[in-house]
């Protein structure tokens, strides 16, 4: 299979490659795409180099599929160019998610949803990812009501950048800054820009990508995002209120048994998710799971899961997975 990786000079680029190796996916041929500036450029993927390429010469080697992570103006003007050509785009930018004309995917819950038809499918944006894939199976038996999510995100979700702005503030070096304010020994109350309802994107996309996932309008989410200086993975704290009542032994039950979902919940070992254990790993990680004392039928757990891999790379990599396996391209 032809496969392209469009900014694989980038965070989530890099690991896409590492997860295709990993998963040992099908690939005849491979051609990497990143910017201008990084063009000729040579990667090594299983024990060969690759030149990097541009985006019209990897258009014209009209790939199968398109793994696309190079930010959402580049998704707007090229994912329709590689679709028209064939190419099936899988694209990483939050441009195409609530386009009611496009699939937006997370595989274990809805891959059943897509055809050779789809050719620009979208994927979910990482804080989102881990929530909905705990979120599922709880939906389907109580129905959910309402979700109150906060979140503690790695500055990883922001890019090299900002990896570069926090191993410099530990250094005690000046450089770019990717925030506004320091990151090192701080928390940040800002996941992208504000909307014009005191929300930052981040926050609205949860709310959003959460209901058009579970296809579900009604279920109430609203969401707080915080910038962490952790490099692990993004970590959670969700608070759900259902329609109808359970047993904590179910839930812990249902989640331990649901694909992708590594259930980390016994405090007399103390043991439950951290960002620092989920790097790297492709599971989303469960615990401190407990009955709301405050309101009726309502639950609070811990969710973990690095944002480069289920969070992105891994997330896309599965759909391409599927897509081959049903032959969808």
């Amino acid at each position: 299979m032809k496969v392209a990786v469009v900014g694989a000079t980038g965070m989530v680029g890099e690991v896409m490659l590492e997860v295709l190796k990993a998963r040992n996916f099908p690939i005849s041929e491979l051609i990497l795409v990143a910017s201008e500036r990084s063009v000729g450029k040579k990667i090594s993927f299983n024990g060969k180099e690759h030149s990097v390429k541009s985006l019209k010469e990897a258009l014209n080697t009209k790939p199968n599929v398109a793994l696309f992570s190079a930010g959402g103006s580049i998704s707007l003007e090229w994912a329709p160019k590689f679709a028209e050509t064939g190419t099936t785009v899988i694209d990483n930018s939050s441009v195409w998610r609530m386009d009611t004309t496009k699939k937006l995917i997370v595989p274990e819950i809805n891959a059943g949803l897509l055809t050779k038809a789809d050719k620009i499918i979208a994927n979910p944006n990482c804080s989102t990812i881990q929530m909905v894939l705990t979120l599922h199976p709880l939906h389907k038996k109580y129905g959910i009501k309402r979700v109150v999510v906060s979140t503690y995100q790695s500055i990883t979700g922001t890019g090299v950048k900002a990896v570069r702005q926090l191993e410099n503030e530990m250094s005690g070096k000046k450089g770019e800054m990717a925030y506004p304010y320091p990151i090192h020994q701080n928390a940040i109350p800002q996941c992208d820009v504000f909307e014009d309802n005191g929300y930052t994107k981040e926050e609205m996309k949860l709310v959003r990508e959460t209901q058009k996932i579970l296809n579900d309008p009604n279920i109430a989410v609203t969401a707080t995002a915080i910038r962490i200086p952790v490099v692990g993975g993004h970590s959670e704290s969700v608070n759900v209120e259902f329609e109808k009542d359970f047993e904590i032994g179910e839930i812990r039950t249902l989640l331990h048994k649901t694909p992708g979902i590594t259930l980390q919940d016994n405090p007399d070992t103390n043991t439950y998710p951290m960002p620092i254990y989920a790097k790297g790993k492709d599971d989303v990680f469960v615990g401190r799971i407990r009955r709301d004392a405050s309101q009726a039928r309502s639950l609070n757990m811990w969710i973990v899961s690095d944002n480069l891999r289920k969070g992105a790379a891994t997330n896309a990599v599965q759909i391409a997975e599927y897509l081959a396996e049903k032959q969808l391209l």
